[in-house]
This record gives C-alpha cells, structure tokens and sequence, in this order.
C-alpha cells in the first residue's frame, strides 16, 4: 500500500473521500475495499487496482505468545521485520483497560542497517535502502489488523527494529506524525520511542520538534574504546559528543532519556563497566531526566547474553548509584525476536496476507 498514490487516486474526489479512507484503513483496518460499503462501487473497484491493502507477511509466535515476529515482503521483494510484544497485566495508571495488557509494536525504518554494531545480526546483512513512510506504516497495521481479531490494540510503537531511524529521519517523523494522528492510529506521543545508535544531527533535530515523543540511546558500553569494539559508529558518533547532544536535548524539552544497554557475557558487563556507567549518566544529566535499561541479549552466534546474576549484580551496582535502571523482559528468544534474525532466513511458503 502507497500513501501517496492513494491520494493521488483520490484528487479528483470529493476532499471528504480521504478522510473516509483514512477510517477505513486505520480505525476500521479494512484489508480489501470491496469492504469498504461506504465508497461507491466504481471507487472501490479502482482503489482496489491502484492501492490493494493485502500485505504479504509471515508471522511466528513465541511458545509464551509474548511475542510475534513478522517478516513483510515489499512490492520489490525486499523483506523487513516487525514484533508485537504482549506486556501482561493491565495498562498503567490512569489509561483505559481492555482485553490482553498493553501491546507494543517494534518498528524498522531501514532495510539493513549501515551501522554495523557487532552483536547485531541486521548489521550482518548489510544496508538495502531506506523506508518509505508507507513501508513504516505497513507493520504497524499488520499488527493491529491481528490485534482487532481480539478485540485489542496497539497501545505503544518503539522504532527500535532494523535500521538507524535518524539515518532516515524525514520518513520517520512524518510516519510517527501519522501514528500520532487522530486520522492515523491515534496512538499518543508519549507511547512512541526513537532509538537511536547516537546520531547527533538527529539528536538535535529531534530538540526541535513539537511532538513530544521520546528518546532512548543505544548505547551499550560507557567508555568509548568499548563501544568502538562493538559499535563502530562511535568513531562518527563518540559518546563525548552523543552525551552533550542529549544533555542540550534534556535541557530544551525536560524530557526523559532512556539509554539501552544490552548486557553481553565477557564484554561490556564487568562491576567496572557498571559503576562507569553510573557516574557517565551523573556527570551529564539530571538523575529524574534519565534512566538506563538493560537488555538480555538475544544471541546471534557471536557472543553469548550475560547471565541472571549477572544482570542483577550490574543492576545493584547501578541502583546504588541513584540511577534508575529497569531490565527488559526477554521476549520472543525461541523466535529469534533480536533484529535481523528472521529476515535472513527464507520465506516460507505458508503466508500471511
């Protein structure tokens, strides 16, 4: 489905056709038009010719079924990845409860990624191309087209799947735009997070826009002669640089930052690493503006993930501190749920559309 030409389809219409469509395809996640009773019988014969819903897709789930995995083939047969994750237990305080807890939908924003980071199995793959606003949008109405079979929603949109999203910045603002959007998905700033590897031009750029999503930092190690080792972005991006630009960023929007730390046996997670990080974070930011999650890692082969005592002793260390720390629930490992897992390996023959 293209955005675009479905405007450019509409253009002759009445301005009112669009908005109709936008119900259509966002609230009430039609997945043909001749579904769509409310368009005339010709209009739906020629949107079901130049914008078809149908999204080619396989999908797995997890033996837990907190998590679900889909690889999305593009109409150039390039294939992308998308997780649902299922957080049991209700919504937070003070949001609407409904069937099934919160549900939170990992989006890509690349086809590869450039950035290389040596744990990551997208990095492997190399870098295709950029995504099309559409192509951003597609996963997150796979899923929610899923998630309408039982009554439930998307709640939360994390742009943290394959790619460097500030690589490809204008199509992700103006994707995040539309998932904010009452005529899109209608999903509140504050339920939608841009990780980044630390691009600064990003980071700056992101100081300035009036919609209030959030911000987490890949990181992944606090010294930059680690993070080269495993982040080779750091030679662009050094965390010098990455934590002034967060710090401007704090001070222009007093929003929170999130700094992801994916905790890697023998690599980046010694009591050392640990109080490093801690007084990185002190140094630069304000404690209530800042907060660390650590992450299991979900093996690629190379490395293996730190383990649960691990974690928690590198949490303790952190705790101590006075720096927030919150751990990642591990979802979807038999699944291969990491980014890049699943799109390397071939399509099967049993499709989801």
């Amino acid at each position: 489905m293209d955005f675009n030409r479905l405007k450019e389809t509409l253009k002759n219409e009445p301005a009112y056709r669009l908005k109709q469509a936008e119900e259509l395809i966002f609230k009430q996640l039609i997945e043909d038009w001749s579904d769509a009773q409310g368009l005339p019988a010709g209009l739906r014969g020629k949107l079901k010719n130049d914008v078809p819903l149908a999204i080619t897709a396989e999908a797995i789930s997890s033996e837990s079924k907190d998590a679900e995995k889909a690889v999305i083939v593009l109409a150039d047969g390039i294939r992308i990845e998308t997780v649902l994750m299922r957080h049991k237990g209700g919504p937070p305080a003070g949001e609407p409860r409904h069937h099934g807890g919160r549900n939170t939908v990992c989006v890509s924003s690349q086809a590869g990624c450039p950035m290389g980071c040596v744990f990551c199995a997208t990095g492997k793959g190399g870098f295709k191309r950029n995504l099309t606003v559409s192509e951003i949008i597609l996963q997150l109405l796979f899923f929610a087209r899923r998630l309408k079979i039982t009554n439930e929603r998307v709640d939360n949109v994390v742009f943290m799947g394959m790619g460097e999203p500030f690589l490809n910045y204008d199509a992700v603002m103006e994707a995040v735009r539309l998932i904010n959007s009452k005529n899109g998905f209608n999903i509140g700033a504050r339920h939608i997070s841009i990780s980044t590897v630390g691009v600064v031009e990003g980071i700056e750029k992101l100081s300035e826009e009036p919609i209030q999503v959030n911000l987490a930092i890949s990181l992944h190690a606090p010294n930059d002669a680690l993070r080269s080792r495993i982040v080779p972005a750091n030679n662009k991006y050094p965390i010098g640089n990455i934590m002034w630009a967060v710090y401007e960023y704090v001070k222009k929007t007093n929003r929170r930052v999130m700094f992801e730390y994916i905790m890697i046996d023998g690599v980046n997670d010694s009591d050392d690493n640990a109080r490093e990080l801690a007084a990185l974070i002190k140094k630069r930011l304000s404690l209530k503006l800042a907060f660390v999650n650590l992450i299991t890692y979900n093996p690629t082969g190379d490395f293996k993930p730190s383990s649960r005592d691990r974690v928690r002793e590198f949490k303790e260390i952190i705790d101590r501190e006075n720096v927030e720390t919150t751990e990642r629930h591990r979802f979807g490992r038999e699944i291969k749920a990491a980014c890049g897992q699943l799109a390397n390996r071939s399509l099967s023959n049993n499709k989801q559309r």
